[in-house]
Formats: C-alpha cells, structure tokens, sequence
C-alpha cells in the first residue's frame, strides 16, 4: 500500500523560507512521478512542481520558477524548499503520486495517492 507522510510546514514571516518533505513507501517508485500541489483558503487546489524519478527531473508551475524548488533524496523523500516566502503562499501543500506515464503532471485528477498536507502560513 502506498503512503504519503508529509513534514515541515508551519508557520514563516513573509520572506522567510520552509521546507516541506514527503515520505514515500509501500513500493519502488522508480516509475513514478510525484507531485506537490496546494490548496488555499477558498481557492481550487494548484500544481507547485514535480519530480519524475523516471526521467530524474524536475517541473514547476510557471508562476512559482525560481522561488520553489523540489529535489530528492537518494531514497523516496522528495522535498519542496520554498523561499521568499508570501502570504499569498498561504495554502495546505500536499504530495501525491502516480504511475508516470507521460507529462502533464500538472494534472492532480491522474493521481492516485494522497498525502495528508501540511499547512503553510506566511504572515505578513
């Protein structure tokens, strides 16, 4: 069974910068591609960005290049480091992953396994 632990969020001062880790098990992942997206209050869930341990890259939202980064341990952590933080980053972040079959990793429907999420608050 595939699980999804996510870590790190809290709450940061605008400008400042977290790191949220997701743990992956329950199977080999090396044809897989895991997702980060985030929901904010009232707003529909987004893509932040993505690692396909298959292609060994990495993709982002276009709005959020150069301020958010996701990177991997040599096992199945994938972590997303966010910097310069706003309040308007202000979301539950979540992981999820999925068989990669192709791009569009934006898609957060193709998924099938969730994490919990972890909120993130940037106070202004």
């Amino acid at each position: 069974q595939v699980q999804l632990v996510e870590s790190g969020g809290g709450s940061v001062q605008a400008g400042g910068s977290l790191r949220l880790s997701c743990a992956a098990s329950g199977r080999t992942f090396n044809t897989y591609v895991l997702g980060w997206f985030r929901q904010a209050p009232g707003k529909e869930r987004e893509f932040v960005g993505a690692f396909s341990w298959s292609r060994g890259s990495t993709y982002y939202a276009d709005s959020l290049k150069g301020r958010f980064t996701v990177s991997r341990d040599d096992g199945n952590t994938v972590y997303l480091q966010m910097s310069s933080l706003k309040p308007e980053d202000t979301a539950v972040y979540y992981c999820a992953t999925r068989w990669d079959g192709g791009m569009n990793y934006y898609r957060q429907d193709d998924y099938n396994y969730w994490g919990q999420g972890t909120q993130v608050t940037v106070s202004s």
